[in-house]
C-alpha cells in the first residue's frame, strides 16, 4: 500500500512562557523558565510551592465570552492553539475541504477544574445548581470537539487519553490517519489545565512533585539533585498535512513527520519499566517506521521529567537503542523550562522538535549543576546549541505504562 508523506505546515501554542509558539521558542532557546511561585492554594500548605502557569492567557483574545464560559480551561487552551496553528499554516477551512480536515487532540486529565468547582456547588446547593454544561466541559475529548465546532473541521474527530503520553500519541495517531489517506489535514496535539487542588493533592501525596521552593531551579532533569517534576499547563497544536495537499496549496513546510512508535510496559501503574524497556521498544518501532538508522538521529527531546527513575531509565533506554551513538547525540529536556504539561507535554515538545530542525537550534536542559553517574549523556546543559539538525526523536511516557515516540525529519522534496 502506498503511504502518503506527511508534513508539518503550522503550529500554535499556549505555554507558561508565552501565549504563542514563536515567543515560547525564543525564550526556550534563551534558557528562560516559565516556572514561578504558585500560591493559589496557599491555605492548603502543599509541600510543592511552584508551577508553570499560563498567567497571561486570556480566552477573550480567541473567542466570545459566552463560548469561553462553556469550556474548561484546557479546552480554551486547545481552541486558542488550534486557531494560531491554522493561521500559521495559512489554512482556509470551507465547504470544499472541511470533510477532509480532522481533529485529534489529547488530554490526560480533562476538565479537572470544572469537576472540582461543580462538585463544591453540588455539595453546598444541590443538583439543581450544577451547570448543564458540566459533563461537556469535563470530558477530555471536548478539546477536539470544540476545535472542530469553532473551526468547521468535519473529518475524523478523536482524542487519545494516555496520561502524559496523550499529546504525542494523538499526533502519532493523526499522522497515521493522513498516511493511510483518511484525511488530508489533521489539527492535532494536546491540552492540559491541571493546576487544581486535587491534582496538587494527588501528586504531592504520591511524592511525585518537586518540593524545591525556588521556581527557577525546581525542575532539573538529569541533575543528581532532582527531586520530582514541576506541574505546568498549556497546549500545543500542529497542522499535519499530506505532502500532496501542502504542495497543492503552496504551504510552508517546517518538517516531515516520519516515525511513530507506541508500546505498553505491562509493568506498573506509575513507575516506568526497569531500564526503560517499554521506551526502548517504542523508540525502535519509531525508527523502523521512519526507515532511519539510530545514527541518523541528531537530537532526542527526552521525556526528562526531573524524577529519579524516569531520567535514569530514559538514559539507559537511549544507550540501549542508540549504542555508541548515544554519547554523540544531543539530548535535552525542555521540561526544565516549561514544567511538565502532562497530556500537553508531548505536543509542546513536538513543536520544539520541529523548530530545532527548522532553525538549527537545540534547546538546553537548564538547572543542570551536579552530574549523576546514572545520567551521563550529552544533555545540552544550560545553553542552547546551534547545529544542523536533520532528524529528531521525541519521547513521551505516561502513567499506565504508555510509551510514545515521534520522529521528525528535515523535509526534502
Amino acid at each position: 500500500m502506498t503511504k502518503n508523506r506527511v508534513v508539518v505546515t503550522g503550529m500554535g501554542a499556549v505555554t507558561p512562557l508565552a501565549n504563542d509558539m514563536e515567543q515560547t521558542w525564543t525564550k526556550i532557546t534563551n534558557g528562560e523558565s516559565g516556572i514561578d511561585v504558585f500560591d493559589r492554594y496557599e491555605e492548603a500548605n502543599f509541600p510543592t510551592k511552584v508551577a508553570g502557569e499560563a498567567k497571561e492567557f486570556d480566552p477573550a483574545a480567541f473567542m466570545e465570552k459566552k463560548d469561553a464560559r462553556k469550556m474548561d480551561r484546557f479546552t480554551q487552551f486547545a481552541v486558542a492553539s488550534s486557531m494560531m496553528a491554522v493561521k500559521d499554516a495559512d489554512l482556509t477551512i470551507d465547504d470544499t475541504n472541511a470533510e477532509r480536515i480532522g481533529v485529534w487532540i489529547g488530554s490526560g486529565i480533562g476538565g479537572m477544574d470544572t469537576y472540582e468547582k461543580q462538585f463544591r456547588l453540588y455539595e453546598k446547593r444541590g443538583h439543581r445548581r450544577v451547570s448543564p454544561f458540566f459533563v461537556p466541559m469535563l470530558i477530555p475529548d471536548m478539546a477536539s470537539g470544540q476545535v472542530s465546532i469553532m473551526l468547521g473541521a468535519k473529518g475524523i474527530n478523536s482524542c487519545t487519553v494516555t496520561a502524559c503520553a496523550s499529546g504525542a500519541n494523538s499526533i502519532g495517531d493523526a499522522f497515521k490517519v493522513i498516511e493511510r489517506g483518511d484525511a488530508d489535514v489533521m489539527i492535532t496535539g494536546g491540552a492540559e489545565a491541571p493546576l487544581t487542588e486535587m491534582s496538587f493533592a494527588g501528586f504531592t501525596s504520591a511524592k511525585a512533585m518537586s518540593t524545591n521552593p525556588d521556581p527557577k531551579t525546581a525542575s532539573r532533569p538529569f541533575d543528581k539533585n532532582r527531586d520530582g517534576f514541576v506541574m505546568g499547563e498549556g497546549a500545543g497544536v500542529l497542522i499535519l498535512e499530506s505532502l500532496e495537499s501542502a504542495e497543492k496549496r503552496g504551504a510552508r513546510i517546517y518538517a516531515e513527520i516520519v516515525g511513530y512508535g507506541a508500546t505498553g510496559d505491562a509493568y506498573h501503574l506509575t513507575a516506568p519499566a526497569p531500564e526503560g524497556e517499554g521506551g526502548v521498544r517504542a523508540m525502535r518501532q519509531a525508527l523502523k517506521d521512519a526507515e532511519l538508522s539510530p545514527e541518523e538521529v541528531d537530537y532526542m527531546n527526552a521525556h526528562g521529567t526531573s524524577t529519579e527513575y524516569n531520567d535514569k531509565y530514559e538514559t539507559i533506554a537511549a544507550k540501549t537503542v542508540f549504542g555508541d551513538h548515544a554519547r554523540k547525540m544531543a539530548i535535552s529536556s525542555t521540561k526544565s523550562m516549561t514544567g511538565h504539561l502532562l497530556g500537553a507535554a508531548g505536543a509542546i515538545e513536538a513543536i520544539f522538535s520541529v523548530k530545532a530542525i527548522d532553525e538549527g537550534i537545540i534547546p538546553p536542559t537548564v538547572n543542570y549543576e551536579t552530574p549523576d553517574d546514572d545520567c551521563d549523556l550529552d544533555y545540552v546543559v544550560n545553553e542552547a546549541r546551534r547545529q544542523e539538525v536533520n532528524a529528531v526523536l521525541s519521547n513521551s511516557l505516561g502513567f499506565g505504562g504508555h510509551n510514545a515516540t515521534l520522529i521528525f525529519k528535515k523535509f526534502k522534496a
